[in-house]
This record gives C-alpha cells, structure tokens and sequence, in this order.
C-alpha cells in the first residue's frame, strides 16, 4: 500500500504553438496565405495574440490540442469533469482493472482549517495535533477499505461491485485532451492567481494540476501564456 501527497501531469502528445492561433486568426482576411505570414513577423504575432485574448475572439485559439495524463485523487477527478466543453478523457476503469492501493494523504504544507462563511473563508495552516490526525485517520481507513475490497475480490464478487467500498482519495489516472481555449478556462477556475481579474478559490488539490498543465503549457504556447495573464487570466 502507498500513501502519497502529490499528484502527476504528463504532456502524452501535442500539437500546440503559439503560430497556431497566428493562422488561424488571419485566415479571415489572408486565406491559406496565413500560413506563410507566421514565422516572418514574430513581433507582430505577438501583438496579434494579445489583441486577439484582450477583446476575446476566442476561436482562433482552439486550433491545437495537447494530451495529458493525469494521476491524482478520484475526488480531483470529480471536480476535472465539470469541464466539458472543449476536454475529452478516458480514465481507467475498476469495472475492468483491479485497482491498485495509492492513496491521497496530505502533505505538511497542505492547509486544513477552514475559517469564515460558505462564500467568505479562507484555508489556515494546521497545526503538528492536526496534521497528524489526518494521516493516521486516512490511513486507518485506507486499510480497511482496501482489506475489504481484497476480500470481495477474493470471494469471487465482480470489479464493478467491490470498489463501492474504496474512498475518494484512490489514486485514479486518466488522459485528458484539451486545446488552449478549454485549458485556459480551466486555469482561470483552477488556479488562485494575483494576477486574475476574477479570483478564484479553488480546492488545493486540483490546483496542483493546473499548475502542472499550466507550467506545460506556457513551454508550448509563450505568447498565449502570457497575453492569458496581461489579460487578467481570463479565457477569451
């Protein structure tokens, strides 16, 4: 059994440059002459990308794609598939896998206590009493949930039956596809940032996946990363 406190983000596959969203846009006025203008004008590529993310014309930026694969929580997961519009996943299954015992326990920098209203908290450190209730708790229950799994397994019970009793804090993986457009609007929900026009406050965990997909991301598509933040991070 394994107990861990980070998540992973693998960039599988791509097709993502910044000269993406540069074709795209001038294709209305240049037609397949846009694709020879790319690479001649890097500075007015730029300039076109930040017009084009300060007013929100949006399509051209959805002209590229980049595969990820992800391991993280199942309860990570749950929030991840409230993003439907421009993502595609497959995550592995326990109807046709055993699943295999790595759970989710914080790490100490990870903050437990909620301060404040539905609406108007805030997450504060906690502290060695606290910390180490968490640990010893989750992985109490970690044990006896995957002991019961093992023994339904055992008795012959299907895949599909027996991880009812697993907690949300399994390590599950998945692939994610996504284009800039889709990730952006990820990253701007996903990601406490001073930087952002509209904050966001969103769960810690999820959070470190988007940074992982951010920091990816930014070394694919230079110029869009940073028109998205000159822009107050808001998806166009």
């Amino acid at each position: 059994m394994k107990f861990q406190s980070d998540v992973s983000v693998e960039l599988v596959r791509h097709s993502a440059d910044d000269s993406d969203v540069v074709w795209a846009a001038r294709v209305s006025t240049a037609g397949e002459q846009s694709l020879e203008a790319v690479s001649q004008d890097p500075q007015r590529a730029r300039g076109l990308i930040n017009y084009l993310m300060r007013d929100r014309h949006g399509s051209p930026f959805e002209h590229n794609s980049m595969t990820f694969f992800v391991s993280a929580p199942i309860m990570v997961f749950r929030e991840f598939h409230r993003h439907r519009v421009g993502w595609s996943y497959n995550e592995e299954s326990g109807r046709y896998r055993e699943l295999q015992p790595v759970f989710y326990v914080p790490g100490r920098e990870r903050k437990l206590v909620q301060q404040g209203k539905p609406g108007r908290y805030e997450f504060v450190e906690g502290d060695d009493d606290q910390h180490r209730l968490v640990a010893e708790a989750m992985e109490q229950s970690y044990r006896r949930s995957y002991e019961a799994y093992q023994k339904m397994l055992e008795a012959g019970v299907a895949r599909e039956v027996a991880r009812a009793v697993l907690p949300v804090g399994l390590f599950s993986s998945m692939y994610a596809t996504c284009n800039a457009r889709s990730l952006m609007h990820f990253l701007s929900l996903r990601t406490k940032d001073e930087r952002a026009t509209v904050p966001s406050f969103p769960q810690r965990e999820i959070e470190m996946v988007a940074e992982r997909m951010e920091a990816i991301w930014a070394g694919l598509m230079p110029l869009t990363h940073a028109a998205f933040n000159a822009a107050g991070r808001v998806a166009p």
